[in-house]
């Protein structure tokens, strides 16, 4: 132990009650500790940020449609309302099964129960230069490097005397064609189309590109097609390039490079591609699929998946997880609905457990999904071959996020602000608060290391 580490307590008192530890307070960490009885047990949340971000609007905080805090809601405001609930703003370096015990920057701590709830991290399919070169969107922290990058392209475009750089400084690519990469090519449209043309005057934006890369062979694959062609139509009219059936190769910062044989020089590329479990060290390699961990009806992870052997203590939920389910045989999707529902679950199952009742197995329930394109022009889909489109879409949108967000305060700024864009065509957050430089972001910075160890 170093004498740094001999500075550090994780304090958390004893207890006579089961220690329910949560790794994570993103959606599904959130809801499980909202339905967890503390009389029951003692609970312990830890998080290497003290706060929950709304993940699904990001992509608004890079594209200066709203500030940061206004998607974030401190954690600690969370677990002030239960008794005997208790956080810690940690980094969870490993966890021991066998022991039952949580290793974090500040000591180890046992646990009689452990509930993963990490989320998901970006996943580069193992390509060093895009993971070095582009920008992720992940954490609040890359949506601010992101959103000062775009605006730094413009202050450069217009003192820059070349035009093939000022050209390159105006392109921007994004990959993946899911709900984040066409959000975020519609805001970049909207700000191309209404809002950057009246800051940078001496900038000709006929000029500016927008491409979206996809390697599929439409756009929203988890949509319906019927909302993939009507968001198509949408950013092809806002002047969006789409490529289709298309794997992005590399990018070393200028120039892009598409299987097709296709070159774009850009100043920009955003990674929507892919995610991967967010996993921590400790798990073997057949508690693991797909980069997640494999997890029955009740949400316990395999401890050997092929034998059906599981942790009857441990737990994972949302993104980190997946769950062998007979209607979802490539595990859940990847919303925010799916971490919810199985936190809200997890937390009435380990209080039936307590009480010594059968725990009931999670069945997913499709509420939706849905994607926005810019003003009124959204796409929703619904079960029972619901699809709904346009301002109405849009309006479906704004209210179910609205309704998501945590604290009425961040409710109420959200919709100040989107009134205020709506009405104006402005966006009044076109701040550069810190020149971004993606090596001074941690999180890719440890991606790109564990990189390069694997590769080596």
């Amino acid at each position: 132990m170093t004498n740094q580490e001999h500075l550090f307590s994780i304090n958390i008192p004893d207890t006579k009650k089961s220690r329910i530890v949560i790794i994570g307070g993103g959606f599904g960490g959130v809801q499980l500790l909202k339905n967890l009885n503390s009389d029951y047990f003692q609970i312990v949340l830890l998080d290497r940020y003290n706060y929950h971000t709304f993940q699904p609007l990001l992509y608004q905080v890079a594209t200066a449609g709203l500030e940061p805090d206004s998607i974030a809601g401190p954690l600690r405001k969370v677990i002030n309302r239960k008794p005997d609930t208790h956080f810690r703003m940690l980094k969870v370096n490993r966890i021991n099964p066998n022991t039952k015990t949580v290793k974090t920057s500040a000591g180890v701590l046992n646990y009689d129960y452990l509930v993963i709830s990490t989320g998901a991290q970006i996943n580069y399919f193992g390509n060093r230069n895009i993971a070095e070169h582009a920008f992720p969107l992940k954490q609040i922290t890359h949506a601010l490097d992101l959103r000062s990058h775009i605006f730094q392209q413009f202050e450069k475009a217009e003192i820059m005397t070349s035009e093939k750089e000022k050209k390159k400084l105006m392109t921007f690519v994004i990959v993946g064609a899911g709900p984040t990469g066409v959000e975020v090519c519609g805001s970049l449209a909207e700000l191309k189309n209404k809002v950057l043309p009246k800051d940078y005057s001496g900038l000709d934006f006929s000029k500016m590109e927008i491409h979206l890369i996809e390697g599929l062979d439409r756009i929203l694959p988890s949509m319906s097609e019927k909302s993939g062609k009507k968001a198509k139509k949408y950013l092809e009219k806002m002047g969006v390039h789409i490529v289709l059936n298309c794997m992005t190769d590399d990018y070393d910062g200028e120039v892009v490079k598409l299987d097709n044989g296709t070159t774009i020089h850009a100043g920009t590329l955003i990674w929507a591609a892919g995610v991967k479990g967010n996993l921590i060290d400790g798990f073997g390699k057949k508690s693991i699929l797909k980069g997640k961990l494999v997890v029955d009806e009740i949400n316990r992870v395999f401890k050997d998946q092929e034998q059906k052997q599981v942790y009857e203590n441990l737990f994972a939920i949302g993104d980190v997880a997946h769950m062998l389910h007979p209607d979802y045989p490539k595990g859940l999707p990847g919303l925010a609905q799916a971490a919810i529902q199985q936190g809200r679950q997890l937390g009435k199952n380990l209080n039936r457990l307590h009480q010594a009742q059968t725990m009931k197995p999670f069945h997913y329930k499709n509420k939706g999904v849905l994607a926005t394109i810019g003003r009124n022009k959204a796409v929703a889909d619904f079960p029972g071959d619901l699809n709904f489109s346009g301002a109405l879409g849009w309006f479906i949108w704004m209210v179910v996020h609205l309704l998501f967000l945590i604290g009425f305060r961040n409710k109420a700024v959200v919709f100040a602000n989107w009134s205020w864009n709506y009405f104006t065509y402005d966006r009044g957050i076109r701040l550069i608060l810190r020149p971004s430089t993606k090596e001074n972001d941690a999180v890719s910075r440890e991606m790109i290391e564990a990189m390069k160890e694997t590769q080596e």
